[in-house]
């Protein structure tokens, strides 16, 4: 297993990870299995999505925020939307390699998404012989 740290800017954002994972893939010298994408953090998130234009995350996380205000009143207290947020993403994905690549669609990319920052984080990135 593989495990990045990532440094993020902002309150919520999404970070392109996709060459870090491929990356991963090749020094796991695997050619055919399954790669997972993981973070241990319960105020972010992973997903695949989008990635060619950049004004589509800014209108997923714009969304996320209108689903999940901060500025709701929750038990929680002053994070509790990162919470939501992240349990409404999800912690992880799962992707197919073969001849050692990433099955991706052709627009398809692995993001971090970050509800809670700016802080630093860890990714978990595991890839399975099949």
């Amino acid at each position: 297993m593989e495990v990045i740290n990532i440094q993020t800017n902002h309150k919520s954002e999404m970070i392109d990870i996709t060459e870090i994972v491929k990356e991963a893939v090749i020094k796991s010298g695997i050619k055919t299995g399954i790669c997972n994408v993981f973070t241990p953090h319960t105020t972010s998130g992973i997903i695949l999505f989008e990635n060619v234009d950049p004004s589509l995350q800014r209108d997923y996380l714009g969304q996320l925020h209108k689903l999940v205000p901060s500025n709701a009143s929750y038990a929680h207290g002053s994070n509790a939307d990162a919470h939501i947020k992240s349990g409404i993403v999800g912690s992880s994905v799962m992707i197919p390699v073969e001849d050692a690549k990433l099955q991706l669609g052709e627009w398809q990319g692995v993001f971090y998404c970050e509800f809670d920052g700016p802080r630093e984080r860890m990714i978990y990135i595991k890839v399975i012989n099949e």
